[in-house]
């Protein structure tokens, strides 16, 4: 590892916190018909970083943080194909949207988990992450991105935007 392991946590957490971010603003864009260019680029190479960096960090078996890695990068590929190489043609469009808020999602999701194991008010509150504090904090995450997920396919779907 070039880094050492606290330098290497700060930069894989900076990073997850930009892609939640940016991931947040471009999905708002596409609910009000809007491709942010710039913003969903940010998006893309903070999210993917995250997730790469995220297999950095020394583990012996399969967590399930790497499944949730690995799901990202799946979706963020798709997302990739959907913007560079299909230019949101026909079912692109909608893959793009859902895409871009369910890798958010995943890092959002991941964060609440983190939230829930360092934090020390809310250790107290949900010690195992099995007891009500943490699955209501977590459907409410869900909710949320269920919402913005239909917002930004109506969104971009009834938007006329051309290849980027």
């Amino acid at each position: 590892m070039i880094f050492g392991i606290t330098t290497f946590t700060l930069m894989h957490v900076v990073l997850s916190l930009i892609g939640i971010l940016a991931g947040l603003v471009v999905a708002g864009g596409l609910a009000s018909g809007k491709l942010l260019g710039r913003w969903a680029l940010v998006f893309l190479v903070t999210t993917v970083l995250t997730s790469v960096t995220g297999f950095g960090f020394p583990f012996v078996t399969l967590l399930p943080s790497h499944i949730v890695g690995i799901v990202s990068l799946v979706v963020l590929a798709a997302v990739v194909v959907a913007q560079y190489v299909k230019h949101f043609a026909g079912a692109w469009r909608r893959i793009y949207a859902a895409g871009v808020v369910l890798a958010t999602y995943l890092n959002t999701f991941v964060l609440v988990v983190q939230l829930f194991r360092r934090l020390p008010a809310l250790i107290v509150s949900a010690p195992t992450q099995s007891e009500p504090p943490f699955a209501i904090t977590q459907l409410l995450v869900l909710a949320l991105f269920v919402w913005l997920g239909l917002a930004a396919d109506r969104g971009f779907r009834a938007a006329s935007i051309g290849p980027s």
